[in-house]
């Protein structure tokens, strides 16, 4: 029997609020990993010092 199997099915791309996953292309191995992009939860401000009383 021949070792040759058939590329894995593409995933589509998995979004919600804060996060989109990726299917990554497969390794020399086969497997199929998943990147993932987060989404900032918030802003950041820069820093003011107070005024001095």
């Amino acid at each position: 029997m021949s070792e040759h199997k058939p590329p894995p099915a593409k995933v589509p791309d998995g979004v919600t609020r804060y996060l989109t996953t990726r299917q990554m292309a497969a390794n020399e191995k086969g497997f199929v990993g998943f990147e993932t992009i987060w989404k900032p939860f918030q802003k950041e401000v820069e820093y003011k010092t107070p005024k001095k009383p």
